[in-house]
C-alpha cells in the first residue's frame, strides 16, 4: 500500500473516530443539561434491560431535556419476586425511585423471574408485583404508572431460560397485574418479536434494540 493510500486510510479512521466521539459527547452533554423546575419527572424502573441500556436516555432525547426529567432506576439481575435473592424492592435504587417522586413511572420487570430456579416463587408473582405497584401508587406525587411487557427472550446463550415458559407464564402474569390494577400497558414484547438480531445474547438488547424499546414506549404513552 503506497503512502497516499495509507494517508487516506488514516484520515478516514480519524474522521470516523471523531464523529463517534462527537456523537457520544452530544448525548452525554445533553443528558447532563438541567431540566426546568416544572419538568415532568419520569422514572424508568426495571432490571438490566433498563439499567444497562440506552433506552431511558433515548426516551429522554425523544421527549426533550427541558420539559422532561427522565431517570434510570434499573438494577441488573433483580426480580419482581420478593423471595428471590435479588428482589428489586430490596435495593437502595428502589428507595431512590420513591424519593424521586416521579410524575410518570415506567415499570419493565419480570425477565429474571423466568429463571428455572425461581419457578417456585412465581405463584406469588402477581401479589409481589402488586406490592411494587402499591408502593408507587402511595407516593404523594400521585404518579401515572405504565406496565411494560418486556421484550421477548430469544434463547439465552446459557440455555437456562425458556422462551416458551417466559411467554406463557411471565408475560401472562404481567398482563394479569395490569388487569387487576387497571393500569395501561406498553406491549414491547409483541413489538419486538421479529427483532432477534438486536438481542446478541438472546436476552439483552444492543443499542438498536434499546432504541426500539424507547420508540415503542414513546409512541404508546400519550405524553
Amino acid at each position: 500500500m503506497n503512502k497516499q493510500k495509507l494517508l487516506l486510510l488514516a484520515v478516514g479512521i480519524i474522521v470516523l473516530l471523531a464523529t463517534s466521539l462527537l456523537a457520544e459527547f452530544f448525548i452525554l452533554s445533553a443528558g447532563n443539561k438541567p431540566s426546568s423546575p416544572e419538568a415532568i419527572k419520569v422514572a424508568c424502573v426495571g432490571d438490566s434491560l433498563t439499567q444497562n441500556t440506552v433506552y431511558p436516555l433515548t426516551l429522554w432525547i425523544e421527549l426533550g431535556f427541558e420539559d422532561y426529567n427522565v431517570q434510570n432506576f434499573g438494577v441488573g439481575s433483580t426480580t419482581v419476586s420478593l423471595d428471590s435473592e435479588t428482589p428489586y424492592m430490596a435495593t437502595p435504587t428502589f428507595q431512590e425511585a420513591l424519593d424521586f417522586q416521579p410524575d410518570i413511572i415506567i415499570l419493565m420487570m419480570g425477565t429474571n423471574d423466568a429463571q428455572p430456579s425461581l419457578f417456585q416463587f412465581n405463584t406469588t408473582f402477581v401479589s409481589d408485583y402488586l406490592e411494587l405497584v402499591n408502593a408507587f401508587q402511595s407516593l404523594s406525587s400521585d404518579p401515572e404508572i405504565w406496565i411494560v411487557l418486556p421484550p421477548p427472550i430469544f434463547g439465552d446463550k446459557g440455555g437456562t431460560i425458556s422462551p416458551e415458559y417466559y411467554a406463557q407464564t411471565i408475560i401472562h402474569l404481567i398482563n394479569e397485574v395490569a388487569t387487576q390494577t387497571s393500569l395501561p400497558t406498553v406491549d414491547v414484547y409483541s413489538a419486538l418479536l421479529e427483532a432477534s438480531e438486536h438481542f446478541p445474547d438472546g436476552l439483552h438488547p444492543n443499542s438498536e434494540g434499546a432504541k426500539l424499546i424507547a420508540e415503542k414506549i414513546y409512541k404508546t404513552i400519550p405524553w
